[in-house]
């Protein structure tokens, strides 16, 4: 890859997005993630997360999660944007190193519930020359939280992948 002038100013875009499909209802699976009280549980990297202000969870809400990313600890806060409970859930950054949106969709399938993240970011300068790393250190994140996720709703805490 040649670094162009412009590439440097603007930097890589990120935009992963992984699924897989659980052996649960769509309502389940759609009410375990949405309930951000699960997020240290699924979220391989995540070791604090809370609700900030008052209210109920929905569009508008905002969840300060802490994490551990290629070997940094960042702290984030990301806003619902947009909240189709049981198929949707949208969330952009208000506070993170570089502006992302999570998105977390979910579908019928066969015997469950298709289920997928996007991750979609623009990194900042601290993270520029990073892009391709942080790309696939974040497509290989996502892919591990789902893994757990399906084995948490599937079979339970005790056959969660060890390590997650």
């Amino acid at each position: 890859m040649r670094l162009t002038r412009a590439w440097l100013q603007e930097g890589m875009a990120i935009d992963v997005t992984i699924e897989t499909t659980i052996a649960r209802s769509r309502h389940d699976v759609a009410r375990y993630v949405m309930d951000r009280r699960n997020d240290v549980a699924w979220i391989c990297g995540i070791s604090e997360s809370e609700l900030l202000g008052e209210g109920v969870f929905g569009e508008g809400s905002e969840v300060r999660r802490v994490a551990h990313f290629m070997g940094k600890r960042i702290d984030y806060v990301l806003r619902v944007e947009r909240l189709d409970p049981d198929s949707f859930l949208g969330m952009r950054s208000v506070k993170a190193p570089f502006p992302m949106t999570v998105d977390y969709a979910f579908a019928d399938a066969d015997g469950g519930t298709r289920m997928s993240i996007r991750v979609g970011g623009q990194p900042g300068r601290l993270y520029r020359l990073a892009g391709p790393v942080l790309a696939r250190q974040t497509r290989a994140s996502i892919a591990s939280d789902l893994a757990r996720l399906r084995a948490l709703l599937e079979y339970g805490a005790d056959a969660a992948p060890a390590g997650s």
